[in-house]
């Protein structure tokens, strides 16, 4: 045995001793798999009030689902994989490899070439050996292949739960072709927005989620039967507008309240119907809505700042809301100078998430971050 610079065993002989305990595990794995594959055959789980042989197993071995499901599967096909049982016994293969063998043999049965895939699975990694079986698969069953992908269509489910605090939890199921257009879809969205965009993917994949549906509502991209486009619903008082104290909350559709800083910033650039109401709370005058940012002064805007406004990002105008350096409802002016396009996370960073935002007497975009604290620093949302 070689002995490492620090006295200890080389770090060669580490990884020798590593592939032969991983070969001894495949093996036992491959043992406990054929037990498995008998158990299945008889009614002993049935006896014990269990629907299936796979949830016998998750209950008594601790396992998930689809571990059980591939324990079972391979004790059933074991049989018919007499090369690749040879292959994993000398360890050219690991069990995963020989876990997707068997998936691909109960799938095309007889039709499975075992020795041409057996040839790509002692070259290809896991991940990679999968695409090769689906291969076969559609290669030895075109249409039980199809079958199953628009079974995996029929299984598309998303459920949107609202938490006692408002929050939504989202979960849910999509196909191949579905999740890979998600996918694509916000993979660009997701990407850093500069050297100081410290948030985490999964926050970032959630913000482009956000991003793509706020870009949708403002572009009248959601289909509707009347002409004019979708759009978030909210409905505040003047005060809450005016953020005064004591003010309620205000109603946003499908959501539970929100605070008066999220509404200025909807605001910003909104269609705005003013409606009075009389002490009993009955509607006494409807207005017309009327545009915050004209269609023309939009144009404008899009054609000046090209997209959002704030240093270093690069979202382009579609993708931009219009803000108000100083605010409407503080009697900031509607005009261009004091408009300016932001993307939704920098519009949120300078609401919700206390920057200010400038213009200097040069023209050029100044961002003030927030007073420090002692207490985590808000991030937008997009």
């Amino acid at each position: 045995m070689r002995v490492g610079s620090g006295g200890g065993v080389s770090g060669a002989d580490l990884g020798e001793r590593l592939i032969g305990l991983r070969n001894s595990i495949d093996l036992l794995e491959l043992e406990f798999s054929r037990i498995a594959g008998d158990f299945a055959q008889t009614e002993e789980y049935d006896e014990q009030g269990f629907d299936s042989p796979i949830s016998w197993l998750k209950q008594n071995c601790h396992m998930t689902g689809g571990a059980a499901a591939d324990r079972v599967c391979i004790g059933e096909q074991h049989e018919h994989l007499v090369e690749s049982l040879a292959a994993l016994a000398e360890g050219q293969i690991g069990f995963a490899h020989f876990a997707l063998l068997a998936r691909t043999s109960a799938a095309v049965g007889g039709r499975l070439d075992e020795a041409k895939l057996l040839r790509q699975a002692a070259k290809l990694s896991v991940a990679r050996f999968r695409n090769a079986c689906m291969h076969a698969r559609h290669a030895a069953d075109p249409e039980g292949y199809a079958s199953e992908e628009a079974q995996g269509v029929e299984a598309r489910n998303l459920t949107l739960s609202t938490a006692d605090d408002g929050v939504i939890v989202i979960s849910g199921i999509l196909d191949k072709v579905g999740g890979a257009a998600l996918r694509t879809a916000l993979e660009p969205l997701a990407k850093r927005l500069g050297k100081d965009d410290d948030r985490a993917r999964e926050r970032r994949l959630a913000d482009a989620l956000v991003d793509l549906s706020m870009h949708a509502l403002d572009n009248g991209l959601i289909p509707q039967q009347a002409s004019q486009r979708t759009h978030l619903q909210v409905t505040a008082t003047l005060e809450t507008l005016r953020a005064l104290p004591g003010a309620a909350a205000a109603e946003l559709e499908f959501s539970l309240p929100i605070s008066a800083k999220t509404v200025e910033r909807l605001a910003c650039d909104c269609s705005l119907t003013r409606i009075v109401l009389g002490s009993d709370s009955m509607v006494i005058d409807v207005g017309r809505a009327k545009r915050v940012i004209s269609v023309p002064q939009r144009k404008a805007l899009n054609v000046r700042d090209r997209g959002c406004v704030w240093p270093g990002c690069d979202r382009s105008a579609s993708w931009t809301s219009g803000h108000h350096l100083v605010h409407w409802i503080h009697d900031g002016p509607g005009d261009l100078p004091n408009l300016a396009l932001l993307c939704y996370r920098h519009h949120w960073n300078v609401h919700e998430g206390g920057w200010q935002l400038v213009r200097s007497d040069e023209g050029q975009m100044l961002t003030i971050p927030p007073t420090l604290t002692f207490g985590p620093m808000p991030r937008g949302p997009d």
